[in-house]
């Protein structure tokens, strides 16, 4: 009899990232309990109404949901509040949610009169249902604050410079970590300290654009000496890519040798064709399955698979967010 139990849709494009989850607490040496797979099924009624069910018995058992982000935004929300439900009811030990990627993460602040913090919203509705919380990369660290229950926030940089180190070790000499905006400081220091851990010395760069519409960078300047240095420019999400397009332009107006660019969430909305100023372009698997040309994309299944068996055993996650 299985003592946990990893749930996902079959029916969308995440479902090869919850079976590579799957299998990698499968394949784990030393393990000492057995796993279960459940599938979530779906009923369509004439009038749009739908109904999911789990396919499996999880009375007792330990769940972890692995929510699916490919889904559109509205049934996102949806879907997450319609298996919680059915998770809930279906009596069971303990319910984890697996975010790949957490939707409505910009939405973290009351930025106008009358507007709603739509990521309270959804932590609020996880927080009812949920034991539990993981996902990586979130857009705001501080949403981990709106839940009432754990929830951690894993860190892509540890495997983004490990797979720099095996697939491109010439980027890592005379390096300049980049962020394309204010705000990402953080986050271009954090691959900075991770570089460090491994040995490797690397600047630091800031872009800074004023903006005047939404998606539309108008003007765009670099803090930071990037002459002659390789650039890796390092992000969360992709969406248009706006942003990151005028990054790397002015890098290579800068004097940039060679211009990587990392987003760990890559949306791209208006599609791949406007980032050939970058040498490569990099995401994860958290939308996205498979890369091509210049296009690459870095898994992140064994990171989410560790920690989801640590969590299965008992085991401390803090050695993953180092």
């Amino acid at each position: 009899m299985e003592s946990s139990v990893i749930i996902a849709d079959p029916g969308e494009k995440g479902y090869d990232f919850a079976k590579g989850l799957y299998k990698y607490v499968c394949d784990k040496d030393g393990r000492e309990f057995s796993i279960g797979f459940a599938n979530i099924g779906r009923t369509n009624f004439r009038d749009g109404e739908y109904k999911l069910r789990i396919s499996h018995n999880i009375r007792r058992k330990r769940c972890f949901y692995v929510h699916d982000p490919n889904k559109g935004a509205a049934q996102w929300v949806t879907d997450l509040l319609f298996v919680l439900e059915a998770m809930r009811g279906s009596s069971p030990s303990e319910i984890n949610v697996v975010f790949p990627y957490f939707r409505f993460a910009r939405q973290d602040r009351k930025d106008e009169s009358r507007a709603g913090v739509n990521a309270k919203a959804v932590a609020d509705v996880i927080s009812i249902y949920a034991d539990r919380g993981l996902t990586i990369d979130l857009h705001a660290p501080q949403i981990q604050e709106y839940f009432n229950i754990p929830f951690d926030n894993l860190y892509s940089s540890p495997v983004v410079v490990h797979y720099l180190k095996k697939n491109h070790p010439y980027l890592l000499t005379n390096l300049v970590v980049v962020s394309p905006d204010a705000g990402g400081g953080g986050r271009a220091r954090q691959f900075q300290k991770r570089l460090a851990k491994e040995g490797i010395n690397a600047d630091m760069a800031i872009c800074y654009k004023r903006r005047e519409r939404v998606n539309q960078v108008e003007e765009t300047k670099i803090m930071g000496d990037v002459n002659g240095k390789n650039c890796l420019v390092v992000d969360d999400i992709i969406d248009t890519g706006g942003t990151l397009v005028k990054t790397g332009q002015g890098l290579k107006e800068g004097g940039a040798e060679k211009v990587f660019a990392y987003g760990t969430h890559g949306l791209f909305t208006e599609g791949l064709g406007k980032f050939e100023v970058f040498d490569k372009i990099m995401t994860s698997d958290s939308l996205i399955g498979r890369g091509s040309g210049n296009f690459e994309v870095i898994s992140l299944i064994d990171l989410f698979g560790e920690a989801v068996y640590r969590t299965m055993v008992g085991e401390s996650l803090s050695s993953l967010f180092e």
